[in-house]
């Protein structure tokens, strides 16, 4: 084959998971709305320290934008289960395009506070508590290929962090030329396009299930006994949490950084943030690229360790080149980290215990984390925000190494699961005909 027809082979495989209508639109609308999301998230945060110059209030606005998800996202894996995902995103989408609306309505009528950012962002947290669970769980109903299931969660995260790459930079221009009110405007106006791809969408009702009538803390406390008592969703969601408390609060701490450690302004601040969506990205790409699961239970530990040897190697920096390198290791193992996580989970769960399940996820992810930005916030303030990321990112360490010891003892529990869903056909096939062949994700490459 000539490298051509090799290049468009391997094109293919890298966006298998386009062939479905649906997840076209998905990725289409998204993709313009998370440019938004971004641009939003760096102006308001520099919008806060700003106004304060203070790192315990950007830990403050982190822990109300996400706190919420710790409260509400198990009912909204409940609803998940129960009620057709797509309406529910539509409201959730509308909602936080009226929440950005109001945003830039008190910056640019001049008469912006902290406590109205406060207010809002935790706003926006309540719509996102039920937002990410039902879309992470509405996935599997825009993917026609069950196949193809794994590269369609890699190019979501690639989406993600593809749009992290410009909106952090197209903020830091508009906040330094016109202001932070600029930004939440634009952010407002992109929820459009989600929610014109969403309506699009030709989506096969669900039947309904009489059994999910019953009160929603039974089925709370039944999809919570099932992720618990599964060691491989357990071990999952342990890993997550623990990263998600003590090594993702370093972005709450990249302003201080950029202004106090590097001495710059508000641009430093763009490329530290695009610095680590590069390194998402790639991630992301070097995801969607694999055929198979197998090897994702060892890439994930792997990952975390990649993490933490980022995050510490940008505490110890004080020149901007080696702290944007520092931020794009970090980038590239956190996204490894929880894509891997996302698709062994959307892979060996249970149909109907899908939605709770990732709503787990979601509050192991989003829910833990608004401790870890209080936590960062504070802990700077006390002990140095050099100190802080440096024990979160042992922590991470510690984590990594017992999720590994681990892997042995839950890679049989999901042995019989891929032998009799046949989901990735690949694996199903050679552990019924290959006593050598790994049993769980993470046994070998």
């Amino acid at each position: 084959m000539s490298p051509i027809g090799m290049n468009i082979s391997g094109m293919k495989s890298l966006l298998r998971a386009l062939r479905s209508r649906n997840y076209r639109l998905f990725m289409a609308g998204q993709s313009v709305s998370l440019v938004g999301t971004w641009m939003q998230q760096v102006a308001m945060s520099w919008l806060v320290y700003r106004l304060t110059g203070s790192a315990f209030l950007l830990g403050v606005v982190g822990f109300t934008s996400q706190i919420p998800t710790l409260l509400f996202a198990p009912v909204a894996g409940v609803l998940a289960d129960r009620w057709d995902r797509r309406r529910l995103l539509i409201f959730t989408q509308a909602l936080a395009m009226v929440q950005a609306g109001l945003l830039a309505a008190v910056v640019l009528s001049g008469i912006v506070q902290v406590w109205h950012i406060v207010l809002l962002s935790l706003l926006l947290g309540v719509v996102n508590a039920f937002d990410i669970p039902i879309r992470q769980s509405f996935l599997v109903e825009m993917v026609t290929y069950r196949e193809d299931l794994g590269n369609a969660i890699a190019l979501n995260s690639s989406m993600v962090n593809g749009a992290r790459l410009i909106g952090p930079t197209i903020a830091g221009l508009l906040v330094a030329s016109v202001g932070e009110g600029v930004c939440f405007i634009l952010n407002s106006v992109s929820y459009l396009a989600v929610l014109v791809a969403l309506v699009a969408m030709r989506i096969e009702p669900r039947p309904p299930d009489p059994t999910k009538r019953r009160h929603v803390f039974h089925e709370l406390r039944e999809g919570f006994a099932y992720a618990v008592g599964f060691g491989p969703i357990r071990s999952i969601l342990m890993l997550v949490a623990l990263v998600s408390l003590t090594g993702m609060p370093y972005t709450v701490l990249v302003p201080v950084f950029a202004k106090e450690v590097l001495h710059g302004g508000v641009h430093t601040f763009g490329f530290l943030m695009t610095a680590g969506g590069c390194g998402a990205f790639a991630g992301t790409v070097y995801l969607a690229s694999r055929k198979s699961v197998l090897g994702l239970g060892r890439l994930i530990a792997r990952a975390a360790i990649l993490f933490a040897a980022g995050i510490a190697a940008f505490a110890l920096s004080s020149n901007l080149f080696i702290s944007m390198v520092s931020l794009a290791v970090a980038g590239f193992g956190a996204i490894t980290l929880i894509a891997s996580s996302n698709t062994i989970l959307q892979t060996i769960l249970e149909e109907d215990k899908r939605g709770r399940v990732m709503s787990f996820f979601t509050v192991a992810f989003i829910g833990i984390a608004p401790f870890g930005s209080l936590g960062a916030g504070t802990m700077a303030g006390v002990i140095g925000p050099r100190e802080t990321l440096l024990l979160g990112a042992g922590c991470c360490l510690m984590g990594a190494a017992l999720f590994a010891r681990h892997l042995p003892q839950v890679r049989e529990m999901v042995r019989p699961i891929y032998i009799k869903m046949g989901i990735i056909k690949e694996v199903a096939h050679g552990m019924e005909t290959a006593a050598e062949q790994p049993p769980f994700p993470g046994a070998q490459e």
